[in-house]
Formats: C-alpha cells, sequence, structure tokens
C-alpha cells in the first residue's frame, strides 16, 4: 500500500482536520507522548490554538526484542503491562524488573530534559487531547491514560495517525472519545504509513515546545498532577 503521510508534521497536519470540531475550545489541552508523538502533537495544538505539553512515556521493550512492546511506563508511576506477551516469551520476574528499571531512570532523565523546572500544563476540569505518531499494541497509550487520569482531567481524547481498527474497542471506559485518521484491519508497523519516519531527536522536542510556548504566559502548577 502507499504512504499515507510523508512526515510527522504531515500527519500531524491531517489529524488536527478530524480533530477540527474542537478548534477554539477554552478548555482545551494537548498532551504529545515524547519523543515520536510531539511533531504531530504541535501541529493539532497549533491548528486549535491549545496548549501543547508532554506526557512522558516509555515503552518496556522485551529482551528478545526491543522492539516489542511487553508493557510501558509513565511518569506519575502508571504501569501497564502486556500479559500474554510475557507468558509467551516466558519473561521472568527479574527480568521484568530489570527492564523497568532502566526505562524508569530514561523517563526520568527525559521529563528532566522536555520540561526542566517547568510545572505540568494544567489537566484537572480540562478536555484533553493525548496525542502519539501512531498505535501498534497500543501498551505506550495505555501507560499515558493511566498516569493522565490521576490529574484529573474532564475530558479524554485519544487521538493518532494510524492505528489498528480494533483499537477502539481496546479504549472503551477508558476515554471519552478515539480519533484515528487510518484504522487498516491489518497492521504490522507504525512506519509503513509514513515516508519519512526517522527518528525524533530530543532537540526536535525541544523546539517544538519552545515554539508552542512563545507568547503564553508561564503556566502555574497543576494541583492534581
Amino acid at each position: 500500500m502507499g504512504k499515507l503521510f510523508r512526515d510527522r508534521a504531515d500527519a500531524g497536519r491531517q489529524l488536527a482536520y478530524a480533530l477540527r470540531d474542537y478548534q477554539g475550545r477554552g478548555d482545551l489541552v494537548v498532551l504529545a507522548l515524547p519523543r515520536g508523538g510531539v511533531p504531530v502533537a504541535f501541529e493539532v495544538a497549533q491548528a486549535l490554538h491549545a496548549k501543547l505539553d508532554v506526557l512522558v512515556v516509555r515503552k518496556l521493550g522485551a529482551p528478545q526484542d526491543e522492539e516489542l512492546a511487553m508493557g510501558a511506563i509513565a511518569t506519575g508511576g502508571a504501569l501497564h503491562l502486556e500479559r500474554s506477551v510475557l507468558r509467551q516469551l516466558e519473561i521472568s520476574a527479574a527480568q521484568l524488573a530489570d527492564v523497568i528499571a532502566r526505562e524508569r531512570a530514561e523517563l526520568a532523565r527525559r521529563e528532566l530534559a522536555y520540561r526542566g523546572e517547568r510545572p505540568p500544563v494544567p489537566v484537572k476540569g480540562k478536555t484533553v487531547i493525548v496525542v502519539d505518531d501512531g498505535i501498534a499494541t497500543g501498551a505506550s497509550m495505555h501507560a499515558a491514560l493511566g498516569a493522565l487520569r490521576s490529574r484529573d482531567p474532564a475530558r479524554i481524547v485519544v487521538a493518532v495517525p494510524v492505528s489498528p481498527s480494533d483499537a477502539p474497542t481496546a479504549f472503551e471506559g477508558l476515554v471519552h472519545a478515539f480519533v484515528s485518521v487510518l484504522q487498516p484491519d491489518w497492521m504490522m508497523a507504525i512506519s509503513g504509513f509514513y515516508s519519512d519516519f526517522n527518528q525524533t531527536t530530543d532537540e526536535e522536542v525541544h523546539a517544538c515546545l519552545a515554539a508552542a510556548r512563545s507568547g503564553e504566559p508561564e503556566q502555574s502548577s497543576d494541583p492534581a498532577g
């Protein structure tokens, strides 16, 4: 099949069009899953005139294949495990603990690198759109939602350029809406839907967040976050 998106910015613009009914809402916040979700979310936030922040998540890659998600963690201690993958690969408790410890260290590094001393954008009582560059297993998004719910938003919308056709069912009861530009019946990798799917760098994340913050007043701390 042909590529659907030129790059993450193009995917973000297409996703923003699918979310156009949210444009101009005063209670809207867009949260990006770094790193790949940030350039997508930047386009969404710009088009919808919404504040942009990151929700840091780390995939727990299997020891045998780091691209295979056996779960994910998010800032705030949220943990999501893919039990079927753990059983299939016969992952021991010690192996899982090692991966979690390593990824928690990287999560803390990224949280500091991306936000520094700035507090999170407040989401209590807000409509929050959570954006990534695509969903494959859904592990990272599930962990992100676990972290987000503890901050008491009014509404949660998951929005991605591409996801499996059964993804909305997997998030039923967890979100108020699920928006995806493309939902193929079968998919192996998110990268197959992009012409350019080069890894997003920390510098690109910083540039998007700085551009989004320009002209905005400093945010006060989120009392629930």
